[in-house]
């Protein structure tokens, strides 16, 4: 069996693609609260590498964590999980 190592995966809105291979991914999750336990909606944009600039404003996409490619670039896009209808 290859030592393969499993990276981390997760899903998000693409908010910003106008940079060139890259699109700006906002990673939307729900924790509780530590003292109080209500259910609270955290949120992180991650920049994502997308090698064919295939992604569009509104996209859901699946991204997973990869080496450094930039300063601010460590993750990169699997694949469109839903793509928005253009009008």
């Amino acid at each position: 069996m290859k030592n393969e190592k499993l990276n981390r995966t997760q899903s998000g809105k693409v908010t910003s693609n106008k940079t060139s291979k890259t699109v700006t991914v906002l990673v939307d999750r729900r924790v509780k609260h530590p003292l109080y336990g209500k259910i609270i909606s955290r949120s992180k944009k991650y920049h994502a590498h997308d090698e064919t600039d295939a992604c569009q404003i509104g996209d859901i996409v699946l991204i997973e964590e990869c080496r450094p490619i930039s300063k601010t670039k460590s993750w990169r896009v699997v694949k469109v999980l839903s793509q928005t209808a253009l009008t």
